[in-house]
């Protein structure tokens, strides 16, 4: 038996986005991001999860320690997406559009290389109470 837990940090942040193709016009782009394409964006309250899977250290017990790990989304993730338009306020989303799936990418680049590679990382994001993504899968 490989004695591997998982443990979880449940964080929260808002921000607003556009869902948006500039290869496409306005009508292609609210066929198929509908609302979420309109030209004065809209806000999320989203919901981050993330979990490390290891080994119990001998001496704490700890996979991690959860406040660490708080920290440092508090740092990396909620310090640059909190109450921003992700579109027009950070450097990830400039060119890549802001979907659950791509946030929750981007969330787990910036984690991956803070984290020690014993431990397996996972992200799911909370876009909406029913509409949530893991990555990676």
């Amino acid at each position: 038996m490989s004695k591997k837990v998982a443990v979880f940090r449940r964080e929260h942040f808002n921000a607003a986005h556009r869902l948006f193709n500039p290869d496409w016009d306005d009508a292609k782009n609210e066929a198929i991001f509908g609302k979420c394409a309109l030209p004065n964006y809209h806000g999320h309250n989203y919901e981050l999860e993330v979990k490390l899977i290891g080994k119990p250290d001998k001496k704490t017990g700890y996979v991690m320690d959860l406040k660490k790990l708080s920290d440092l989304i508090k740092e990396e993730i909620l310090g640059r997406f909190d109450h921003k338009n992700l579109n027009l306020d950070t450097e990830e989303f400039k060119n890549l559009n802001p979907t659950a799936e791509n946030i929750a990418i981007v969330i787990y680049e910036i984690l991956r290389p803070l984290i020690d590679k014993k431990m397996d990382l996972y992200i799911r994001l909370y876009e909406t109470p029913r509409n949530f993504v893991e990555y990676p899968v």
